[in-house]
């Protein structure tokens, strides 16, 4: 299978700017791109995913572009016709694109009702906000199993942790602010470590991804909230990163995708829904790097975050400003 590799961002011209992607990578052996997919998700994800379909589609030239979830939602709304497939961790973001008209529907009768949205957003995985920490920089301090038990860390040793702690900055990451809200919606320890990260300097970033480079060459000794398939994907290459689901409860949320109402190439489109959705299903770990969808949620232990109308609570203008100006009061303490 052919398919170009751009290494750096390029800029691409959308509504007459210009969009500065993370990455751009074209799939197929055709010169003439038949599907454009809007993404969240780092390529080497989905690399094997679009190769696979592109086996069963020969004909097929795939483009593939990555972006922030915050920047993915603005850049889609303002040109839905240049996008076919939209894909993002940001559940609640994409719930309101649906709400507001923006996605085709599909019929799906073979995936899980929970896992779906008026046939027209579909979930595919399941995966849990975690802890991570650096092995080597954390020394001999205990490992945290819990909000509280990290709380209590960054309490006893704030000279060790001292602009060593990273967490998402939620003005910034879609993703960031859904787990923050969720967090925050299921307890108060939230805010308390929230307080006690801002004394300790935390550092704020945009995306999993920075955190864990970060944690990788010893610049952070610990990470909350980082998305747990990123980190655990790192941790296979690199002893010196932990993750740990918090015992008193992780956050799990679900990746979701869409066709676009105006997509170009509808059928096709369509077509790589159902693919997604099929090799999913099938687990196979080559074809499905990504976590499986999980559906057990009579589980006390997790917060799941459903695909429901509450999801889309806290992009309320109001209370999105309100939560936010909460955030800062607590973390950010030295802007």
């Amino acid at each position: 299978m052919r398919y170009i590799v751009l290494l750096i961002a390029l800029l691409t011209p959308i509504s007459g700017s210009a969009q500065e992607w993370e990455d751009r990578r074209l799939f197929g052996a055709s010169d003439q791109i038949s599907l454009t997919i809007l993404s969240s998700t780092d390529t080497s994800f989905f690399a094997p995913i679009i190769d696979d379909f592109i086996a069963s589609n020969p004909n097929t030239s795939v483009e593939y572009l990555v972006t922030g979830t915050a920047d993915l939602e603005r850049t889609f709304r303002a040109a839905p016709d240049r996008f076919d497939v939209v894909i993002s961790s940001a559940m609640d973001l994409q719930l309101k694109l649906t709400n507001d008209g923006f996605a085709a529907p599909i019929l799906a009768e073979d995936h899980p009702e929970w896992a779906q949205w008026h046939d027209r957003l579909f979930a595919f995985t399941s995966e849990p906000a975690a802890i991570v920490i650096n092995r080597r920089t954390l020394g001999d301090l205990p490992i945290p199993q819990s909000r509280q038990d990290l709380i209590e860390l960054l309490r006893g040793h704030p000279d060790r942790f001292q602009g060593r702690v990273g967490t998402y900055d939620v003005r910034q990451s879609g993703l960031g602010y859904l787990f923050a809200t969720q967090d925050a919606r299921a307890s108060e320890t939230y805010w308390r470590l929230m307080e006690v990260m801002g004394r300790v300097g935390a550092k704020l970033y945009c995306c999993s991804g920075q955190m864990i480079d970060d944690l990788r060459q010893g610049k952070l000794v610990v990470a909350y909230n980082v998305l747990g398939s990123y980190a655990r994907k790192q941790a296979e290459t690199s002893g010196d990163l932990l993750v740990i689901l918090p015992s008193d409860f992780p956050i799990t949320m679900m990746r979701t995708v869409l066709v676009s109402e105006n997509a170009a190439n509808p059928r096709r489109a369509e077509s790589f829904v159902r693919h997604l959705l099929t090799v999913q299903a099938a687990g196979d770990p080559k074809v499905f790097p990504l976590p499986p969808l999980v559906g057990d949620y009579d589980n006390e232990a997790q917060r799941n975050i459903n695909l429901d109308p509450a999801l889309m609570t806290y992009l309320d203008q109001m209370k999105r400003e309100a939560f936010v100006r909460e955030w800062e009061n607590a973390i950010v303490q030295d802007e």
